[in-house]
């Protein structure tokens, strides 16, 4: 296959796609990217080098217009959250997608499905990703079937459940399920599978099953991480497996909800190995690296910040004018988000959020802002009292209050990490963005957003966030509220932007 094909990639918000279209572009393809929602894609680096179609896969004209010119379309698609509504849904989609690209007559469909045995008494959800690729493959258009084993990765279900009970839980009571054998596979070999598939006529009409170099039980996981990072860890044997059990005491024990671990748990009851060698056969150039260098990549990503895309991605919602609130964890912090679509430019929005602290206030709760300043205080941190050096002007690496400014971009965003006493790491982040929906006239809209991180320390970390976690619902929304009030106000008074914090970091 040449470069100059047009590949259609879905589910590009997600974990996967949201890593494979940059490494496709790096090869040279034009790469397209069928979305619901546009805005969930703003802020990837590779956004301006693709083209973007808007549409939803259970709509089959929609799918038909995205495939026009299409040669491969990547089918990356399903409901993460399982449960027989979703595995229904996932199916009909797949007729669609079958049907759709038969009609824009595309050459081929390249699937990423689940490594299982058919013949084992499977979830809904599992059941479902064995019989998408059943529907797709039945169709006229040729379709390669890749079957992945547990993905191993930086922000990826797996890594993150495995990180989280290895980090807080120095005695594990483990379930059967932990005693199963499984093959899991790194995000960077899944990507070699897929992008390599391009050029395998080979593969045509195949299903090929992929994964790591060796077998291991979740047990096994769960000690090699904790071999990774200097931890001693003990694990007591059960003799059931109680998945549902088992998914409700890790989304209590870890951020990650119930609904998304519980397919990862259903599917660890039977054996998930590579039963067929067709992988070796027809990739004989890649060669997967083993687990335990899979999760030292992985952490090394997570302790430098990069982490590319995170398992809760595709759960992730930005437009403006629908639900203001979200509250879910990516790259491994807990995460906090607040939006609203103002009809003003983003200058003025930047002039609102760069302007708070100080004796100016936080706008919102002033007593409260102030009460968490002298707690720290008492117990020796900096407390809220240094104010901020001019009531405008911000330049990147100045206190504000008992936040360090961290990153300042011009009518862009703020970002403040908290110097206060807390059992983690904590950041403020401010964006205006102009509106992805656009705005007439062009430029005259902005989508507020402000979002609070938190990366626990342990268990207490973990308390904290928890125990805050009520408070934050009517501090931040206030703040939000006020700060929109704030820019509104500035947008009457003052038509010229000239004097803003933009300018100090500029100097």
């Amino acid at each position: 296959m040449t470069n100059s094909n047009l590949i259609l990639v879905t589910g590009a918000t997600g974990y996967v796609g949201g890593r494979l279209v940059p490494r496709l572009l790096e090869k040279g393809y034009r790469v397209r990217c069928l979305v619901r929602d546009p805005a969930r894609l703003q802020g990837r680096p590779w956004l301006n080098r693709v083209e973007i179609v808007t549409g939803d896969a259970l709509a089959t004209d929609t799918l038909v217009d995205a495939m026009r010119g299409v040669s491969v379309a990547y089918y990356l698609i399903h409901g993460k959250q399982g449960g027989r509504i979703n595995a229904e849904r996932d199916l009909a989609v797949a007729r669609n997608f079958a049907s759709a690209a038969e009609e824009a007559s595309i050459e081929r469909i390249i699937y990423l499905g689940e490594l299982v045995d058919p013949t084992a008494n499977l979830s809904p959800y599992l059941r479902s990703r064995h019989e998408t690729g059943y529907l797709l493959r039945h169709g006229r258009v040729p379709v390669t079937e890749l079957r992945a084993g547990m993905i191993v990765g930086s922000g990826s279900v797996l890594f993150e459940m495995i990180r989280y009970l290895s980090e807080r839980e120095p005695v594990l009571i483990c379930p059967a399920w932990f005693f199963s054998d499984a093959q899991p596979i790194a995000i960077r070999d899944v990507l070699s599978y897929l992008i390599t598939a391009l050029d395998c006529s080979q593969c045509n009409g195949r299903v090929i099953e992929i994964g790591g170099p060796t077998r291991l039980t979740y047990a096994d996981m769960l000690l090699a991480y904790a071999k990774e990072r200097g931890y001693k860890r003990r694990l007591i044997q059960l003799p059931v497996n109680a998945p549902h059990l088992s998914a409700y005491w890790v989304h209590m024990v870890t951020p990650i909800h119930w609904r998304v671990v519980a397919p990862l748990i259903e599917g660890l009851r039977a054996d998930l190995v590579v039963r067929d060698d067709s992988a070796a056969r027809l990739f004989p150039q890649i060669r997967p690296i083993d687990f335990q260098t899979a999760v030292h990549l992985a952490l090394n990503r997570v302790q430098r910040d990069n982490v590319e895309t995170s398992w809760s991605d595709a759960l992730v919602t930005a437009q403006g004018d629908v639900k203001p609130y979200f509250f879910t964890v990516e790259e491994g912090l807990f995460l906090e988000r607040r939006q609203v679509l103002l009809d003003l430019p983003p200058e003025m929005v930047f002039r609102a959020y760069t302007g708070i602290g100080g004796e100016r206030g936080w706008l919102y709760m002033d007593w409260a802002w102030a009460l968490r300043g002298w707690m720290d205080k008492a117990i020796g941190g900096v407390g809220i009292r240094r104010g901020r050096r001019h009531p405008d002007e911000i330049r990147t690496g100045e206190s504000l209050d008992f936040w360090r400014v961290e990153a300042v971009e011009p009518e862009r965003l703020l970002r403040l990490r908290a110097e206060m006493k807390v059992p983690g790491k904590a950041w403020l982040e401010f964006q205006s963005e102009p509106s992805p929906n656009g705005g007439e006239p062009k430029g005259k809209q902005t989508l507020f957003t402000v979002t609070a991180y938190f990366e626990p320390y342990g268990l207490a970390g973990f308390l904290y966030w928890y125990a805050m976690w009520p408070f934050h619902t009517f501090l931040f929304d206030g703040l939000t509220r006020r700060l929109a009030s704030r820019a509104r106000v500035l947008a009457q008074t003052s038509p010229s932007p000239a004097g803003t914090g933009a300018r100090g970091e500029g100097r």
